[in-house]
């Protein structure tokens, strides 16, 4: 028998889930030439081919899928028995700020992952508005926060790029009338540039809604009373994308940006671990 290294395992899943080499070599702070070399050797080892390497970017082959699901078993149990038996006598807990249109679907996931790494931890998550999570954050409010931005502050890391889109009410119209209906939350950092961006395109609009609760804005655009904007891949189930990209204007891509601090070292590397791989496979 012949043991599979976890170190390649991580590369493999990294590129895997990220959709490339350089991307992935970005979240593992390694050089592509390293990454590469590392699922070369896998494939050695197994005698099979895991990338397919033909069109843009790589995908995996009916091989590779299937070794993605052992990789991440053998990855998180690794990790779980490497927490267990070098941590057991920490406790504490962890506070992170996440904007409540990025929550789903990443957080649960890597809430879950910590609680299994990390049983004696409590991790407190603080939901609300980049702006808001920023304040706190330089108070000393919050270990970690994740930010929706155009750019990226000092001390910050750009997780990824992510488009963003205008969502309606599946098989809505209000997005055809006009003036169009919209609606955000006041402090909604996609706010301003959207109306600036519809000003340009010559549509008139009005606003639906003016409220700072996030669930009164999806609750009046999934009854198609209005539309609004979120970034993709991160919608709720219950709204979706409005194809009407030759009507409404481009709204150009978002940052998710990550902001942590200097103390409880360890436990804020791991939890920004997380959120880097789960970042990387929305």
């Amino acid at each position: 028998m012949r043991n599979l290294d976890i170190t390649t395992l991580r590369s493999f899943m990294a590129v895997a889930n990220s959709g490339g080499v350089t991307r992935a070599a970005g979240f593992l702070n390694l050089t592509q030439s390293a990454v590469s070399m590392q699922l070369k050797r896998l494939e050695e080892t197994l005698n099979l081919q895991l990338l397919d390497r033909t069109g843009r970017g790589v995908s995996l082959t009916p091989a590779g899928a299937q070794l993605l699901t052992y990789a991440q078993k053998i990855v998180d149990l690794n990790d779980e028995a490497y927490a267990k038996l070098t941590d057991q006598n920490w406790e504490g807990d962890i506070v992170l700020g996440v904007p409540e249109d990025i929550v789903y679907p990443v957080i649960p996931k890597v809430l879950q992952r910590m609680g299994r790494t990390h049983p004696r931890v409590k991790v407190q998550l603080m939901s609300s508005f980049t702006r808001t999570l920023k304040e706190k954050f330089s108070k000393g409010e919050a270990d970690i926060i994740l930010t929706t931005e155009t750019g990226v502050d000092s001390g910050g890391e750009t997780l990824t790029n992510v488009p963003l889109k205008w969502v309606g009410s599946p098989g809505g119209q209000v997005w055809k009338t006009r003036p169009l209906r919209v609606a955000f939350c006041r402090r909604c950092v996609f706010r301003e540039d959207t109306l600036k961006r519809l000003d340009a395109a010559g549509i008139e609009w009005e606003m639906a809604v003016d409220s700072d609760s996030e669930t009164t804005v999806d609750a009046t655009v999934s009854a198609d009373l209005a539309v609004t904007v979120k970034l993709e891949g991160h919608a709720p189930p219950y709204l979706e994308q409005i194809d009407g990209s030759n009507t409404l204007p481009d709204l150009g891509t978002q940052r998710i940006n990550l902001y942590a601090g200097t103390g409880k070292t360890q436990l804020v590397d791991t939890l920004k671990t997380y959120l880097r791989q789960g970042m990387a496979e929305v």
